[in-house]
């Protein structure tokens, strides 16, 4: 992601960070059922959410996986300022990291989940480096656990969506497929009748 890009998104989010609990819900579908699927295949001991927000999945991951050491990676200082909340019941296992994810992480302790929650579809350009960067902080078993917009044929809806930082073209799941990911499982949906699709998906190399 570029400096301009990464600035752009964090001005947008020292407001948003106010009201982003109170209004994602009536949009962002398949957050929670995402953890869940996760937890259905296999059971990380330590898991990265890029992009974590305001925490409201770290601490749905910290209670599922009760062992796992929690991590949480966001641009924006406000956002983690909310998520610090949430997580200070969890204590030293679950900690957070105010970076772009430029580059990887792991420090040689690679992850065994990495969780992309409504993050990639934002990072234009810069999502398919952020792909690779995974490939260097999975763990020989590791898997990465993404939910996302996928597409629309809405063209003044794309160009809202565009005005709000989000890229609607189906790009994600060709970018893993690119990047050599296989996608385990993966499920499309549609939102409001139709107006956009989602996509949630496994993906392990």
């Amino acid at each position: 992601m570029s400096d301009a890009a990464a600035a752009n998104l964090q001005g947008y989010y020292r407001w948003h960070a106010q009201i982003y609990d109170l209004t994602r819900w009536t949009y962002l579908f398949g957050r929670t059922a995402l953890i869940r699927r996760a937890a259905e295949h296999f059971s990380p001991q330590r898991i990265l959410e890029v992009g974590c927000g305001t925490g409201k999945n770290l601490a749905q991951l910290a209670r599922r996986f009760p062992d796992a050491e929690i991590v949480g990676l966001d641009l924006s200082a406000e956002m983690l300022s909310k998520a610090r909340k949430k997580l200070a019941v969890y204590g030293p296992r679950a900690s957070l990291l105010h970076r772009i994810y430029d580059a990887p992480v792991c420090a040689g302790e690679p992850f065994d989940l990495i969780v992309f929650s409504y993050c990639l579809s934002m990072m234009n350009p810069g999502y398919a480096e952020v792909l690779s960067f995974c490939g260097e902080d999975l763990s020989s078993r590791g898997r990465i656990a993404l939910v996302d917009f996928h597409d629309t044929r809405s063209a003044w809806f794309r160009s809202w969506m565009g005005l709000n930082h989000v890229r609607m073209d189906g790009q994600i799941l060709a970018a893993l497929q690119a990047a050599g990911y296989t996608l385990q499982p993966c499920m499309v949906a549609s939102a409001y009748g139709g107006l956009w699709r989602w996509f949630t998906c496994l993906a392990a190399r």
